[in-house]
C-alpha cells in the first residue's frame, strides 16, 4: 500500500520542529539538614533543580526547590506543591514564608527586621508530616522556555495549568510517588490557578488530591472587580462594594479610625454586623441605584462612615460606592499616611496628600527586598544552586501580558473547576485560609464564592475555611503563622 504523502511530509515536519528545539541542560544540587518541625527533629534533603521538558513545540525548564524527609516511604509519605499566583509571582512568598524549613525574619506582627533579609529557622513548616515542592511558574524565579520567543505563550491561563500540570506529572513519575497522599497549595492568583490545576490532572492525567489548601483565595473575579484588562471597580458591577465593605470595616478598627462604639467592639462582632449590613441594607441601596431615595442614601451613607471611618459626605460624593484605591489614600489622609492592599495593617508615605490613588503599597514595599534578599541567598549560598539569571522574585512583564482568552466576555472564574473536583473526586478535601486586613482578595469575597459554587451537601463539609488576623500573607504574621501552620498539619494529618 502506497504511503501518504500528506502524511508522510508532516511527519516529516514535525521531526524537524523537535530536531530545532535547543538543549537546555537540567541543573539539580542536594544537600542533607536537621531540623525541627513541629514537635519533630527529623532529617531532610534539600534539593533545588530544574526540570526540562517538551511542551508547545519549546522546552519548558521549571525550577524548583523540594523538601523531603530523609529514609521515609513514599508510598506513605505525604507530598504538597505549592505555588504562588500574580500572575508573575515567583513561590518565594510561600517557600520563605510558610511552607520551607527556613523563613525571613520578621517581627512578630510581620514588619522589617533589618534590610537584608536574614534567614532563620522555620519551626512551623510542615515538614514533619509531608514533603514540600516550591514550584516557580515560567517566567519567574528560574523557570525558562526555549525558545525565548514562545515564553509568552505559557503566560496564558490554559497553557500554565497544563504546563503546571504535566511538571507534577513528571516529578511523580521521577521521584516515585504516585502512591503519596497529594496535597496542593495555592496563593492567591494560585489559588485560581490551583482549582484549574486540580481539575486538569484528575480529569485527564487521574491524579487525586487528599486535599488543594487555598490561601488568600479568589476563584472568581467579578467578586473584587477585576475584569480581563485588569480594570477595577468598573461600572456595573456593584458587587465588589459590598464584599469588600468588612475588610473596610477591619482596617479601620485596626488603626482606631472608627467611632468609640464600633471602635470598642471585638473585631469578630463587629464584622458580623457589617456582614449583615453588606448584604442586607447596603446591597439593597447599591442595587437601587439611581432610584435611591434621598432619605435611605443619606442613611446608608451614614452607617457606611460609622464602619469605614471616612466621612459620609465623602462616601455621598462617590454614590455610595468606596473603590479600594479611594480608601487605601483617604482612611488615614489626615495624617498624611496610606494603607496597604495586599495587607492594610502597614502604612506609606505618599509625596502628596491630595489625589485617590497611592503610589504605591506599602505592604508589598515592606516585604519584596526582604524576600529578595532572603531567597537568594538560601539558594546561593546554603543551597549552592549556581545561577547567572536574576531570580525573578515578582516580574510585572508576565503579569502585564497575561492572556484570559478563555473567559471572553465573562470574568475569570474557576470555582466552577473547584465545585468539580469536590463533586467528582469526593475523597478531596479542601482548606481556605483568609486574611482580615487583606484587601486584595477579601475573606468576604471568598466567603460569597464558596456559597454561590452550588455545592452538594454531601461535599460541602469537606470545604474547611479559617480566618487570621493578617492580610494578604498571614503569615507573615507570628501568631497568624502559628495558627495557620497547626491548621494545614491537621488538615494533612486528617485526609492523608
Amino acid at each position: 500500500m502506497a504511503e501518504d504523502p500528506k502524511k508522510t511530509e508532516e511527519e516529516k515536519e514535525e521531526k524537524e520542529k523537535k530536531e530545532e528545539l535547543p538543549e537546555i541542560e537540567e541543573k539539580s544540587v542536594s544537600k542533607q539538614f536537621t531540623g525541627k518541625f513541629g514537635r519533630s527533629k527529623l532529617a531532610y534533603t534539600a534539593t533545588a533543580a530544574t526540570h526540562v521538558f517538551e511542551l508547545k513545540e519549546a522546552k519548558a525548564s521549571f525550577f524548583y526547590v523540594a523538601y523531603t524527609k530523609d529514609d521515609a516511604a513514599a508510598a506513605t509519605r505525604p507530598v504538597l506543591f505549592c505555588f504562588n499566583g500574580g500572575p508573575g509571582s515567583s513561590t518565594v512568598w510561600l517557600h520563605l514564608g510558610l511552607f520551607g524549613p527556613k523563613r525571613w525574619e520578621l517581627d512578630e506582627q510581620g514588619f522589617k527586621v533589618g534590610m537584608q533579609g536574614r534567614l532563620i529557622d522555620n519551626e512551623y513548616s510542615i515538614l514533619d508530616v509531608a514533603d514540600v515542592v516550591c514550584v516557580d511558574a515560567i517566567g519567574t524565579g528560574f523557570s525558562r522556555v526555549k525558545p525565548e520567543d514562545k515564553e509568552k505563550e505559557f503566560h496564558h491561563f490554559k497553557q500554565d495549568v497544563e504546563a503546571f500540570s504535566k511538571f507534577i506529572v513528571h516529578y511523580l513519575n521521577r521521584n516515585g510517588r504516585w502512591a503519596s497522599p497529594k496535597y496542593l497549595a495555592g496563593e492567591s492568583y494560585g489559588t485560581l490557578r490551583g482549582a484549574a490545576i486540580a481539575r486538569e490532572l484528575f480529569v485527564e492525567h487521574g491524579v487525586e488530591f487528599n486535599g488543594v489548601i487555598l490561601i488568600s483565595s479568589i476563584l472568581n473575579y467579578q467578586t473584587v472587580g477585576v475584569n480581563r484588562e485588569n480594570w477595577m471597580f468598573h461600572t456595573g458591577n456593584d458587587l465588589p462594594y459590598a464584599l469588600y465593605l468588612p475588610t473596610y470595616a477591619a482596617t479601620a478598627w485596626y488603626h482606631e479610625q472608627l467611632p468609640s462604639k464600633n471602635q470598642k467592639k471585638k473585631l469578630r462582632d463587629l464584622l458580623e454586623e457589617v456582614e449583615a449590613f453588606a448584604l442586607g441594607e447596603y446591597w439593597s441601596a447599591l442595587a437601587q441605584g439611581d432610584r435611591v431615595d434621598d432619605k435611605t442614601r443619606a442613611k446608608v451613607a451614614a452607617k457606611l462612615g460609622e464602619y469605614t471611618g471616612l466621612d459620609a459626605d465623602y462616601i455621598d460624593h462617590y454614590e455610595l460606592r468606596i473603590h479600594i484605591h479611594h480608601f487605601c489614600k483617604e482612611l488615614l489622609r489626615k495624617q498624611r499616611r496610606t494603607v496597604g492592599r495586599i495587607d492594610s495593617r502597614y502604612v506609606g508615605i505618599d509625596r502628596l496628600s491630595r489625589g485617590e490613588k497611592i503610589e504605591a503599597d506599602p505592604s508589598t514595599d515592606a516585604t519584596w527586598a526582604v524576600a529578595t534578599s532572603a531567597l537568594n541567598h538560601h539558594l546561593r549560598s546554603e543551597l549552592g544552586f549556581e545561577a547567572e539569571d536574576i531570580y525573578e522574585v515578582m516580574s510585572m512583564r508576565v503579569n502585564e501580558r497575561w492572556n484570559y482568552e478563555d473567559f471572553k466576555n465573562r470574568y475569570v472564574d474557576t470555582s466552577e473547576n473547584m465545585r468539580e473536583v469536590l463533586s467528582r473526586s469526593r475523597g478531596t478535601q479542601v482548606f481556605v485560609a483568609n486574611g482580615y486586613y487583606d484587601l486584595a482578595t477579601p475573606y468576604f469575597a471568598t466567603e460569597y464564592t464558596f456559597s454561590h459554587m452550588g455545592l452538594d451537601p454531601e461535599v460541602r463539609k469537606n470545604v474547611r475555611m479559617e480566618d487570621y488576623e493578617a492580610g494578604h500573607m498571614m503569615y507573615v504574621h507570628q501568631p497568624s503563622l502559628v495558627a495557620l501552620s497547626g491548621h494545614i498539619r491537621e488538615f494533612i494529618e486528617e485526609t492523608s
